[in-house]
């Protein structure tokens, strides 16, 4: 049985602030799911040459550590792990060369394997209750999944009111016409952005359309 979360430490703290950091100015946070290694250094080279300087790459594929190793070697790229579901996988990730994880809920133990990892971490919540726990637990930067099922910017807006303190990351059913809404809101970092890298486009081959979609992302970010 997993033990005590472990507590938030100054480097810890310090790392998660770089992230976060990151964040802040580029903004959009692209999620790419890898189904061919050979295909992270282009897709990754299309968002930098973009602007883009993040991306997470998804532990939904056997190739999640090949990816994330591959592109953490790209100067100027900051990678994370995302849909982080088991201990395991942080610790791999971070491993690889991850610098953050990112899951779609919030588990205790995984938390603590990140902590202890050195990676940030930015649990998934979706009412106020996963919330307030994510705070006592010391997060201050949540992602809201599935955002545009839970009710889009209104419910953000509702939910962030009485959590000055905390950032997020809204994530699912966003896209180039409504990124834009999302990130006028001040209790946003960033959002995740899963449509600059669909898995048709990384298909054929388009990494001309995932750096054009990259550049109107950011055009939408301000």
């Amino acid at each position: 049985m997993a033990g005590p979360v472990t507590p938030v430490t100054q480097p810890a703290l310090d790392a998660q602030r770089q992230v976060v950091d990151c964040l802040a100015r580029v903004r959009v946070l692209p999620v790419l799911t890898v189904t061919d290694p050979r295909t992270v250094e282009p897709i990754c080279r299309a968002l930098l040459d973009a602007g883009i300087s993040c991306v997470e790459i998804t532990c939904r594929t056997p190739y999640a550590s090949d990816a994330i190793a591959r592109a953490s070697r790209i100067p100027g790229l900051m990678v994370g792990a995302g849909t982080v579901l088991e201990e395991e996988q942080a610790v791999s990730a971070a491993a690889a060369g991850a610098r953050f994880a990112v899951a779609p809920g919030l588990s205790e133990p995984v938390l603590a394997a990140a902590r202890d990892s050195g990676l940030a971490f930015f649990p998934g919540v979706a009412t106020p209750s996963e919330v307030e726990h994510a705070r006592r637990l010391g997060c201050r930067v949540l992602k809201i999944f599935p955002v545009s099922s839970l009710g889009g910017t209104a419910f953000l807006r509702s939910i962030s009111a009485p959590y000055p303190d905390v950032r997020f990351i809204p994530t699912g059913g966003i896209n180039d016409a409504t990124i834009g809404q999302y990130l006028e809101l001040p209790a946003v970092l960033a959002c995740g952005a899963s449509w600059l890298c669909e898995p048709d486009l990384v298909a054929a081959g388009r990494f001309d359309e995932i750096r054009r979609r990259a550049g109107a992302a950011l055009s939408s970010a301000g």
